[in-house]
Order: C-alpha cells, then sequence, then structure tokens
C-alpha cells in the first residue's frame, strides 16, 4: 500500500482573472494528520473542493489513492467521494432535519442499510462527540460548537479514508476549541483516518496534527512536520505564524491608487 493517500501536483485555479493556486505539490501521508496554514482568502477551501472535485483546475492533477480525481465520471466521482468526509466550514447543516436525521442523512442517501443498524451508528457516532442526548434537536437549538461538532459526527458517519476539515477552530469557545482538538487526533488514530486540517490558528492546528505547510500567494512556501515548520527560514511563513502585521505579506488587498479612486479625472 502506498504511504501517500493524496497527491497534488501543479495544481493552479483562477476565480476569474485572480489566480487562487499558482501550482501546488502536496502529499498527504495516508493515516496522519496534516496540516495546511495559511491567512484567510489564501485558497485553503479552495484547494479542498478541488480536492472532493466540486471545482476543475485550470492545471495540474489530484490524485485520491492513485485515481485521478478529474478525469472521473459524475457517477465515478460520487463513489469515491464516499471515501471522503468533510466538515464544512458553515456546519451545512440540513435546518429542517434534526441532529439524528442530519447524521443519518449520508447512509440514507448512498446505502441500503436497515434502519435499526443506521441508528446504531448513529447514535454511536453522537456519543462519540459528546452529543447523544441532542438528537431530536434542530439545528436552530444548538450552539456554535454543538453544531461543529455534530457536523463532525455527520463527516466520519460513512467510516471515510479521509476526512476534510475546513476551519474546525473558528468561533470556538475554549473548552469546545479543547474538545476539538482531541476529537480530530482521537477520530484519526482510533478509527484509522487520514485527515487534512485547513485553518488560520496556527498554534491549534500544528499542537495535533503529524505534519503542516503554510499556503501564501498560491503555493506551498513551507512544509514539514510542526518543529520544522517553525524554524523555518522564509521571512513570509514566519510572519504568518508569528502574526506579525509587518511583513512580506501585504496588509492591504491589490487597488488602484488613492488618487485614481478618491480624485478621478475630469471627464
Amino acid at each position: 500500500m502506498n504511504d501517500t493517500l493524496l497527491k497534488v501536483r501543479g495544481l493552479a485555479f483562477k476565480f476569474g482573472p485572480r489566480e487562487v493556486l499558482a501550482g501546488v505539490d502536496l502529499d498527504i501521508p495516508r493515516g496522519k494528520v496534516t496540516a495546511i496554514l495559511g491567512p484567510t482568502a489564501c485558497g485553503k477551501t479552495t484547494l479542498l473542493n478541488l480536492v472532493g472535485g466540486q471545482l476543475q483546475p485550470a492545471a495540474g492533477t489530484v490524485e485520491f489513492d492513485g485515481i485521478n480525481v478529474h478525469s472521473l465520471s459524475r457517477s465515478e466521482l460520487f463513489k469515491l467521494r464516499l471515501r471522503m468526509g468533510r466538515l464544512f466550514q458553515a456546519n451545512a447543516l440540513l435546518t429542517d432535519l434534526t441532529v439524528f436525521e442530519n447524521v443519518a442523512f449520508p447512509m440514507r442517501e448512498h446505502t441500503n442499510l436497515p434502519e435499526r443498524l443506521i441508528r446504531t451508528i448513529v447514535l454511536t457516532k453522537l456519543q462519540t462527540v459528546g452529543l447523544r442526548g441532542s438528537r431530536d434537536l434542530f439545528p436552530h437549538q444548538l450552539s456554535g460548537g454543538m453544531m461543529r461538532r455534530i457536523g463532525l459526527a455527520r463527516a466520519i458517519a460513512m467510516d471515510p479514508d479521509l476526512v476534510m476539515y475546513d476551519e474546525p477552530y473558528a468561533g470556538q469557545d475554549p473548552i469546545t476549541l479543547g474538545a476539538l482538538m482531541r476529537l480530530i487526533r482521537q477520530f484519526n488514530d482510533a478509527l484509522g483516518l487520514t485527515s487534512i486540517v485547513v485553518s488560520h490558528s496556527v498554534e491549534e492546528a500544528l499542537s495535533v496534527c503529524d505534519y503542516a505547510c503554510v499556503l501564501l500567494d498560491g503555493r506551498i512556501r513551507a512544509q514539514g512536520t510542526p518543529e520544522e515548520l517553525r524554524a523555518t527560514a522564509e521571512p513570509s511563513v514566519q510572519q504568518f505564524l508569528q502574526g506579525a502585521a509587518d511583513g512580506p505579506v501585504p496588509f492591504h488587498y491589490p487597488a488602484a491608487s488613492m488618487s485614481a479612486d478618491f480624485m478621478p479625472a475630469a471627464r
């Protein structure tokens, strides 16, 4: 069995004229937790969408367990996605369904399991995230941290090979944050998963991962173990890791000059 579950080579993507990814090369080792770090709007979620086949790249390839994701037919892609779980940045719970029904949803959509077995699996997954007692609640009755944990239970409902966590720590209180960090690590090890944690929360992500990389300007600027990443000499990487306001990464989004905006030429 290949030690690399996911191989990304030369991956490029644009939103209109804006280049988001400009040739990403990345290996995700099987059975490990890999953190993809980077500032807001650097392309981290876009990278996950390309891995899952929701987007088509302008160039490059994504191979999942030796399979070229973007060469698959629609039905083949849907079948491959059954091996992937995802915790969405905004949780993406179905608002008209209860907690139980949200976690049961992928099993009812993609399997022929009997309801009794589905019930057992759902309650087991909810127990692992500490929310079995919330099964009859609706999403609007949950706190933000509870919704995040329900999203996590749904992400592992189908026992996937790969779980992608999109900003799992954003907006969480310290107790929920600690619980999520512990769950990500425990799920990966106990269930034999491969995990990708996309985050701009540096310390939290580095504390649970085996490997990490920093995505800046559409490229991987540094990668390695957390210790190797902290020791990198790349100035832009150090600016991000240390949260420094001044450095190679600019504060301002590219824009026309102030004089052009505030004093347009007379017509």
